[in-house]
Formats: structure tokens, C-alpha cells, sequence
């Protein structure tokens, strides 16, 4: 079965950059337009077996941001732009990672990847056997809560995710992940 969810991964995000490049490179002319700056977000991450790689996004915030999880960013002035606002509430900062699933370093649907300083999260995460799986663009943890939700409560998501992992829960989570961005849940 993961053959086949690899495979799925693949194939759909092949066409969807294929297909989605127009929208793609607008989303990069507006970034360009709106601040000086890279149009591509690159971060550390951890992925599958505590492996680091690096996860592409549009750029969102001015150049200097520090690397903070969304939560501890809140407490921050705004960095975020004018066009970031917009692609956040609309989650199209996420498409640049479609790359990262055909590069074979994410799948579509899977725990989210921590960043490489939230060491208590990855250390949980590593100790309930979560980082075995190929991290995701959306999770079971995304799709019950986002960023609100406290560490414990996203591993013990992401568990349940890779305990109970089969490929309709992926399409079923796919399908609450549209319902979520659409109603903008958990947005920050």
C-alpha cells in the first residue's frame, strides 16, 4: 500500500505543477511585486527517521523573519506581507512543497514536518514511532485543529495517523483539508 501512496503522491502532484503553472508563477510575480526578497521560502525540517530537508513555500514574510513556529510568531509585530496575508488565508503559501512530494521527501497526506529547532515536539514525536512515517503538506492534525493545537495533543494526532493509516484515510483526510481551508480554521 505505500507503493501505491507513493505512486498516488507522485502522479498528482506531477500534473498538479504541470497544470498549476500559471497560477504558480502569478503567485510569484505578485510576491516579487509586493517585496524585495526571494519569491521561495526554504526551512529545515525534519522528516522521515529525523532526516533534515529542506521544505520550499512562497514567501510569506520580509526577508529577516526569524525561524520561530507559527505560535511563537504571534507574539511578534507582524512580519507577514501584504500578498503573504493572502496566501496564508488561502493556504497557496503551501503549493512550492508539491515539489518537495515528487523529490520524495514529503507525501501529500502525513505529519506535518516539525521545524529543525522544536526539539521537545521532535523528541515526542521520535518516542511514540511518528517520524517512521514520510512527513505531509496536510495531516490528521491539521485537519482537527492546525497550529492551535498543543504538542502533545498534534503527536498523539499524529499517532493515531500512523497507527490507523490506510490509503482511503488519506483521500478522506485530503477531502477535510479543502473543508478546512476554505472555512480558513486555524489560520494564522
Amino acid at each position: 500500500m505505500m507503493i501505491a501512496k507513493r505512486l498516488t503522491d507522485f502522479a498528482l502532484c506531477s500534473v498538479a505543477l504541470i497544470l498549476g503553472a500559471p497560477v504558480l508563477l502569478a503567485i510569484a510575480l505578485a510576491i516579487k511585486l509586493d517585496s524585495r526578497g526571494p519569491i521561495i521560502f526554504k526551512q529545515k525540517r525534519v522528516g522521515q527517521n529525523g532526516q533534515l530537508f529542506e521544505i520550499y513555500k512562497f514567501r510569506t514574510m520580509r526577508t529577516g523573519t526569524p525561524d520561530l513556529p507559527t505560535d511563537q510568531m504571534l507574539l511578534l509585530p507582524s512580519p507577514v506581507t501584504k500578498v503573504g496575508e493572502l496566501l496564508r488565508k488561502t493556504s497557496l503559501d503551501e503549493l512550492p512543497q508539491l515539489v518537495n512530494v515528487v523529490l520524495g521527501q514529503m507525501s501529500l497526506v502525513g505529519p506535518r514536518p516539525a521545524l529543525y529547532n522544536q526539539t521537545d515536539l521532535t523528541t515526542k514525536r521520535e518516542a511514540s514511532g511518528v517520524l517512521k512515517f514520510m512527513p505531509g503538506i496536510t495531516g490528521w492534525a491539521q485537519v482537527n485543529g492546525r497550529d492551535e493545537l498543543p504538542d502533545d495533543v498534534k503527536v498523539a494526532a499524529d499517532k493515531w495517523y500512523c497507527d490507523n493509516w490506510n490509503y482511503w484515510l488519506d483521500w478522506r483526510i485530503i477531502a477535510m483539508t479543502f473543508k478546512a481551508v476554505l472555512s480558513k480554521r486555524g489560520v494564522n
